[in-house]
């Protein structure tokens, strides 16, 4: 794993708009301190997605879209994976960049991910589900989705430091 000042910290947002930028920016402060400017969220957006992806390393951005109409967990939307390398780095308390199209009757996302591959997703079942293959249009509409899915997670990797046997 990379020196936490080497990673980059993402935010997707339910308008589909996804912020990267190095965790250096971000300034350690005390028990007192009263937080970050993370991203700038347009009226009536949310936070889909937070995580840290190592830059280093292959990636990806794995979306999905729907209906805000819709009761959660119904609806496939449309499905896109695109390289995390497509979107670029911007500085804290920005509006970031499209990272998804929605189509008609789609206005808002309804999963997000950014993460090292390989990434994986599941059904709420548990039942694994085929991503598709990333595309390189970062702001393109996916494609329909084969069945609703309600998580993605990047496999977990190897400890190099752990010796062959995992952590000990």
């Amino acid at each position: 794993m990379a020196d936490s000042d080497d990673l980059d910290l993402v935010f997707v947002t339910s308008d589909a708009q996804l912020l990267r930028f190095s965790a250096r920016a971000v300034r350690p402060q005390g028990r007192s301190a009263g937080g970050m400017a993370g991203i700038k969220l347009t009226a009536g957006a949310t936070v889909t997605y937070f995580g840290v992806v190592d830059p280093a390393r292959e990636g990806v951005v794995v979306t999905s879209s729907g209906s805000s109409d819709a009761l959660p967990g119904t609806q496939g939307g449309s499905l896109k994976v695109t390289p995390y390398a497509e979107y670029p780095p911007k500085g804290r308390a920005t509006g970031g960049v499209r990272c998804h199209r929605f189509l008609k009757g789609e206005d808002t996302l309804v999963l997000a991910f950014a993460g090292n591959t390989p990434a994986r997703a599941a059904a709420a079942n548990g039942v694994a589900i085929e991503l598709p293959a990333a595309e390189g249009r970062r702001d393109g509409s996916g494609v329909p989705a084969a069945a609703v899915i309600s998580h993605v997670a990047a496999a977990p990797t190897a400890d190099p430091d752990a010796g062959a046997g995992g952590s000990e």
